[in-house]
């Protein structure tokens, strides 16, 4: 075939390295058509590969690109860590100062706003201003703020925060609507936000109460953890001349608003720093453990504690009962265990305000939960568990009872702001 091909090159006039040229290009387009079977050709015949292959091939990858480029990757991840975690601690603290400094000129006028006349008026109030913030922190830090420039009293205070901490979950409920949206599992999804506003409800309102004996008894009057000398120095070295600044510009009423802003960018800062919960992400690591209740309310305990937000370490939930990973009787405990560790950064705000009774009224709150949430575990587990399906259950049955729900989460931090008003300033 080729030379027939030859010929009939040679014959219409090619000049002889022309056809030539020709004929071993044939032969090479014929060679390389051939069948790869060693039993249809000559042994002896080889396979060329095209000039183009040869010379668009590259060497492989090294092995170890790829380990590589993941060391990078964590080494951005640890390096965006830090760029978030360094200005989220500088603006809490100057959050603080900011509210510190504020309360003190809006100290004087609390008590003709209505909204501090008393303990009633203040539980309502951090109840309310936590739906608002979508976070209880924020709000704690304020009743502990006003409190260290002697606005409110120690009463006040303890009731503000338990209304803050009964408020702090409604982001899950707010979660759960959203979620519901976009999942077929509706029950499940709305369901985990009202066991976790229930749950609250169910630890906080008889723990405010053992709490508030606790403080009256007097145990803990020798605890006086409060930031030393040499901590305040160097706040006041560092953060001092921002605030000294801002109160010589600005009005002293504006300090505590602007501060109160700066401590909410402070904890979307510390969000992105400290361990996150995605609950669909760790949907397949679904185990036995996730079946008993302690091992879960240990689990919460430390994902409050990590995350410094019941409301991160609550919201979480939301995918793993819509896919089934994790049903709402079981993510009891885990509530129980998370809301007794989200005081963990009140805590230490209370101990930057400086005032001893201010960390009082947090440990006080602490004991009294822990204490009330470890013997419900204990000793009535199962008939907590079943009594709160069922009023979970039936919230969720219908549209309506939902919303009445709702209602009734507006409604009764409202009528107790009402309330207090009504009652008038009670003498400190």
């Amino acid at each position: 075939m080729p030379e027939r091909a030859g010929a009939r090159l040679l014959g219409d006039g090619c000049h002889p390295p022309e056809a030539a040229d020709i004929l071993r290009r044939s032969c090479r387009r014929n060679r390389s058509a051939l069948p790869l079977n060693p039993s249809d050709h000559d042994a002896t015949t080889t396979v060329e590969p095209p000039v183009s292959d040869l010379a668009t091939d590259s060497p492989p990858p090294h092995p170890a690109a790829p380990a590589a480029v993941a060391e990078r990757s964590r080494w951005r991840a640890a390096g965006a860590k830090v760029l978030h975690f360094v200005p989220a601690i500088f603006l809490f603290i100057l959050a603080i100062q900011l509210m510190k400094r504020g309360a003190g000129s809006l100290a004087p006028h609390l008590e003709n706003t209505g909204f501090f006349d008393n303990a009633v008026s203040t539980l309502g109030l951090g109840w309310l201003g936590a739906y608002f913030v979508l976070s209880g922190s924020p709000v704690a830090a304020t009743a502990l703020t006003f409190h260290s420039a002697h606005g409110i009293t120690t009463l006040q205070t303890f009731t503000m925060l338990s209304g803050s901490r009964l408020g702090a979950s409604f982001i899950v409920l707010l979660v759960g609507f959203l979620y519901a949206i976009r999942s077929e599992n509706r029950r499940e999804s709305l369901g985990m936000g009202v066991l976790a506003l229930s749950m609250s409800a169910i630890v906080y309102v008889p723990g405010m109460l053992l709490g508030y004996g606790i403080l009256r008894s007097g145990a803990l009057d020798g605890v006086r953890w409060t930031a030393s000398s040499d901590v305040q120095s160097v706040i006041d070295k560092g953060w001092g001349w921002i605030v000294r600044f801002a109160d010589g510009h600005l009005p002293a009423a504006v300090l505590f608003p602007i501060g109160l802003a700066v401590i909410l960018v402070s904890f979307k800062l510390l969000d992105r720093v400290l361990p996150s919960l995605d609950g669909e992400k760790h949907a397949d690591s679904k185990g036995h453990w996730l079946r008993k209740p302690w091992p879960m309310f240990f689990l919460g305990c430390l994902a409050a504690l990590l995350t410094l937000s019941v409301s991160v370490a609550l919201t979480a939930l939301v995918p793993l009962a819509s896919k089934g990973y994790v049903d709402r009787k079981e993510a009891i405990p885990y509530i129980a265990g998370a809301n007794i560790t989200t005081l963990a950064d009140t805590l230490v705000a209370a101990m930057l305000l400086g005032r001893a009774s201010g960390v009082q009224v947090v440990l006080a709150e602490a004991i009294a939960v822990a204490f009330i949430t470890i013997v419900l575990l204990a000793f009535a587990y199962r008939i907590l568990q079943k009594r709160i399906m069922a009023l979970d259950e039936w919230v969720v049955g219908t549209n309506r009872r939902l919303w009445l729900f709702v209602g009734v989460l507006f409604i009764v931090p409202l009528a107790l702001i009402g309330m207090g008003h009504l009652l008038g300033p009670i003498g400190h």
